[in-house]
């Protein structure tokens, strides 16, 4: 921990010469919570901090990295879930559509979440979640308009047409789908702290209050994502993170990286309400 703070703290704070997204996915490691840090540290803008963030937490979760693909035309409820996986003699089976896959073909895995043949079982969907890569036979991807905000990173629709897949063991939603909103709100907001340190020091700031949030963060990656102590732990260190990014003297700082963090402001905004709601059942009482 002492070397990764010191990272932070004393080295070049000049980002990364990166032309394309292409190009930054080539250089991400994302292999832990010190990897989003450092890699939103090296990172030009919001977005790609975001994109290191996010791959670390699809690592943490599967592994390896990839894009959860859960969200469908009725949502992203396990009830609205209509993907469906079918045992076929030779392995499985996947049919269905996902209306939004972060970074499109551009990730390297999709982790799909889908009902199995059974339906439901004890008055729920059972669900599964199915492991391929985004150019495996039967799968059609076409990308999306891109967003208003971090507007590098690239969304698609997706869909299925008896692509062979691989089925991991576990319940998709509570080892899987129902860990994953904290898991990935960890290991983003640990990739944009990296991302404001380095803002901070650019622009002439001190950035002893993000660099307090380290130890926080590398406990968090440790935790169980589904304890409400967690949730309440992270909420804070949420807060704290969300106030330095809101504290960079941006004033300092050239007209081009003031204008992105205008324009990308709103992705801190993105699931407020489900965080909102996971703070509210973790309280005690």
């Amino acid at each position: 921990m002492d070397t990764l703070i010191a990272h932070l703290r004393d080295a070049d704070p000049t980002p990364a010469a990166v032309p394309d997204l292409g190009a930054w996915l080539g250089r991400v490691q994302a292999r832990d919570v010190a990897d989003a840090l450092t890699e939103g540290f090296a990172a030009d803008r919001l977005g790609y901090a975001f994109v290191a963030g996010y791959l670390a937490a699809t690592r943490a979760l599967f592994g390896e990295p990839g894009a959860l693909c859960a969200t469908e035309a009725g949502g992203g409820h396990p009830r609205a879930i209509q993907a469906t996986l079918t045992r076929e003699r030779e392995g499985w089976r996947l049919d269905g559509h996902k209306t939004f896959v972060t970074l499109g073909a551009q990730a390297p895995r999709l982790f799909v979440v889908a009902r199995t043949e059974r339906g439901e079982v004890d008055g729920r969907p059972e669900l599964v979640v199915a492991r391929l890569g985004p150019d495996t036979p039967g799968v059609r991807l076409a990308p999306g308009p891109a967003t208003p905000f971090v507007p590098e990173i690239p969304h698609a629709t997706v869909a299925f047409d008896g692509a062979p897949v691989e089925a991991l063991p576990g319940d998709g939603y509570a080892d899987f789908l129902k860990p994953f909103r904290t898991i990935e709100d960890l290991y983003v907001h640990a990739a944009l702290v990296g991302h404001a340190i380095a803002l901070t020091r650019r622009g002439g700031g001190d950035p002893a209050p993000l660099l307090a949030l380290v130890p926080t963060l590398l406990a968090l990656a440790a935790a169980d994502p589904k304890a409400p102590a967690t949730h309440l732990a992270l909420d804070a260190a949420l807060r704290a993170g969300r106030a330095g990014l809101e504290g960079v003297p941006w004033a300092n700082l050239d007209a081009d990286t003031q204008a992105r963090w205008r324009r990308d402001r709103p992705l801190l905004d993105v699931a407020r309400r489900a965080r909102e709601a996971r703070l509210a059942r973790a309280q005690p009482g």
